[in-house]
């Protein structure tokens, strides 16, 4: 599997994404978070990878304390920017969503964004040992993903437009089903220019998810389907997997 993700999220894709995340989107999913995660007041939080620090920016205006890990240069300076903006203080660093540090402990952390999914199995492991050794016994995390195998596989379109504020997006879907993993191809259309872009997502089931999450030391708390808390089914477009530290 290539390392796509070292450098997709820059130029087009970051402007889509800015205008995809509207405020109203990012309330709604930091009051989730916080009353899935149930942190105590001040509590540490960690965002893992935290894209331009939305969530994170809006969990410290809170009253919470915020670690924000991302791989994108570029994000990570649009975060200190939106901190600094929002005056708040926050620990941002630009590292692999793997190296996450384990001192002093988590009361929480989230993994939003859809950004599950980026690595390979071991990847994945590595990913879900270093948050188990970060968090605090009966800590929570909460993974927000489109995904998994159930949301995916019902629901997959080889080739769909999306208008995303005054931009086009053409998303190109490639299953392969040999490795479970979807291949995509954004382009991005604005003022008359295109800029193109390439995805990879290994595809899990929920069974697998949870696995990856329990082997590390969580328990499965809930599986909702809707910022709400609805169950989660088959042809769900969103899974929030909630876990807790044992």
């Amino acid at each position: 599997m290539s390392e796509w993700y070292r450098d997709f999220f820059q130029g087009e894709t970051l402007a889509v994404w800015r205008q995809a995340m509207t405020p109203r989107v990012t309330a709604a999913e930091a009051r989730a978070i916080a009353g899935w995660l149930r942190p105590p007041k001040g509590g540490r939080l960690l965002d893992a990878p935290c894209g331009n620090g939305r969530l994170a920016v809006a969990l410290a205006k809170r009253g919470y304390a915020l670690t924000g890990i991302d791989l994108a240069a570029d994000f990570i300076a649009e975060a200190r920017q939106a901190s600094a903006k929002a005056g708040v203080e926050i620990d941002w660093r630009q590292d692999d969503m793997r190296e996450i540090p384990a001192e002093p402990p988590f009361d929480g952390a989230f993994c939003f964004g859809n950004s599950f999914g980026y690595l390979t199995q071991a990847g994945t492991a590595q990913f879900a040992a270093a948050l188990a050794a970060a968090l605090k016994p009966g800590a929570r995390f909460v993974l927000d993903t489109a995904m998994s195998a159930e949301s995916v596989l019902p629901n997959l379109e080889q080739r769909l437009w999306h208008p995303v504020g005054d931009r086009l997006m053409l998303v190109e879907h490639d299953y392969v089903a040999a490795e479970s993993r979807l291949d995509t191809t954004y382009t991005f259309i604005h003022e008359g220019r295109a800029e193109t872009r390439y995805a990879e997502h290994f595809i899990h089931t929920v069974a697998e998810i949870r696995r990856f999450f329990e082997s590390a030391g969580f328990d499965t708390v809930a599986l909702h389907g809707t910022l709400e808390g609805d169950p989660f089914a088959v042809g769900g477009h969103q899974l929030y997997a909630l876990f807790e530290r044992r």
